[in-house]
């Protein structure tokens, strides 16, 4: 599903089907060439903070780093040349990804050591999902985004709840336990009823009256009867969202994006027309006046 261009636009629609489709085989070597070179140029910056490789092939990784850093740069480039609607790709979340994977090293040029952060570059990896014919995967994991956002208001509500009980909790052993005994500020003692609450338990800190103790029970309790609490919530909405989950994954030839509904003719991200199959409606209209 790629959107109509007029004739002279062969090169930009080329290049996005090898940049931003994977179902050719250009696409699929396109996507498989990038994730190898990511995960070689992290690397890189693995084995460099390593001080007996440093001292030994410091200044290859440096050479090696620029190389690539280069690349991707140029990359983003012609990823932005090839779409209609450049500035949504570079605000979406691959966007984002693909510039913060080359700013580290720019930035090294002023901030010493900033290099190291390109282990965000890893985050490109996502790409190779779509050539693996993973994609699957990366619906799976919108639907458990969209189920957690469908989901916030209910859990937002929990948590809220759940905090005031361990202030209060952890109100009252402040007022009963001694400053001895680690609770010596009411933040302390919520930190401490958080960590019950949880099941965590640390040690550091710990009731040592018998009323004190028994509260402590009441909190373990409840905690092992809310934890499911949540998990009951999110589990209802990703049921909900499966039954409205009719999501394709073209890419847009606009911004790039994916993840548009089957039957769409628009991209709901920037109104790209998406279907190949015929002409965009717009497009004629204005073409006749």
């Amino acid at each position: 599903m790629h959107a109509f261009r007029p004739a002279g636009a062969g090169v930009k629609t080329g290049l996005f089907q090898i940049i931003f489709e994977s179902d050719t085989p250009l696409g699929k070597g396109f996507d498989i060439a990038l994730a190898v070179l990511i995960l070689m140029s992290v690397g890189v910056v693995l084995l460099d903070s390593v001080e007996s490789y440093h001292q030994r092939f410091g200044v290859f990784f440096y050479y090696a780093e620029w190389v690539v850093t280069v690349l991707f740069t140029l990359e983003i480039g012609l990823r932005v040349y090839c779409l209609e609607k450049p500035r949504l790709y570079l605000k979406s979340f691959y966007g984002v990804i693909d510039v913060l994977a080359v700013l580290p090293t720019w930035l090294a040029l002023f901030i010493p050591g900033a290099q190291t952060l390109v282990v965000i570059r890893l985050l490109r990896t996502l790409r190779l999902f779509r050539v693996l014919e993973m994609m699957t995967l990366v619906g799976e994991g919108k639907l458990l985004v969209d189920a957690l956002k469908r989901s916030r208001g209910q859990i937002i509500l929990f948590l809220f709840a759940v905090m005031m009980l361990v202030t209060i909790f952890s109100s009252l052993l402040f007022l009963i336990e001694p400053a001895e005994a680690g609770f010596t500020s009411i933040p302390k003692a919520i930190y401490w009823g958080i960590v019950t609450l949880t099941t965590v338990g640390y040690g550091d800190i710990a009731p040592v009256t018998p009323l004190g103790q028994f509260i402590s029970i009441m909190i373990m309790l409840t905690g092992y009867s809310i934890i499911a609490l949540p998990v009951g919530v999110f589990s209802v909405e990703v049921i909900n969202t499966l039954r409205d989950e009719r999501y394709s994954d073209e890419a847009c030839p606009g911004c790039g994006k994916h993840q548009h509904e089957k039957n769409a003719r628009y991209c709901k991200f920037c109104g790209t027309w998406l279907d190949e199959e015929s002409l965009d409606p717009n497009a004629v209209e204005q073409a006749d006046s």
